[in-house]
């Protein structure tokens, strides 16, 4: 079992399955979500069981919606539209994952500010 939760602490979520290895997307709107780029491990939504949900406010956009905390604005959901999956952000999880991330995404659009030098798998989109 796997916890994690918002700065504030108004939402939390365990996760009931073992965490896959995280992708890392830098496309913009990631980037300006989460203030970076945004690291998350994608898990069935069945084996998810989020506390606070009244809290989470979501940001909807053409391929998904973002979930956040609307007291702390801790990024925390990524909820691609019609899949049974949600991507978990790492940065909230407050118990060790036991994970390495696998790969980037949509490195095309990344910020020119940093360089990827983990020798991972880059994927343009």
């Amino acid at each position: 079992m796997h916890k994690g939760s918002c700065l504030c602490g108004a939402v939390t979520f365990e996760v009931s399955v073992p965490l896959p290895g995280p992708d890392v997307c830098h496309c913009s709107q990631c980037r300006k979500f989460s203030g970076h780029c945004f690291a998350s491990s994608d898990v069935p939504k069945a084996a998810v069981t989020i506390q606070g949900a009244e809290k989470v406010s979501w940001y909807s956009g053409q391929k998904a919606r973002r979930g956040f905390c609307s007291l702390c604005g801790s990024s925390l959901f990524w909820d691609p539209l019609h899949h049974d999956w949600i991507g978990l952000a790492m940065g909230a999880f407050d118990t060790p994952t036991k994970t390495q991330v696998r790969i980037h995404i949509h490195v095309a659009s990344k910020g020119d500010y940093y360089e990827i030098k983990d020798g991972l798998p880059q994927n343009p989109h």
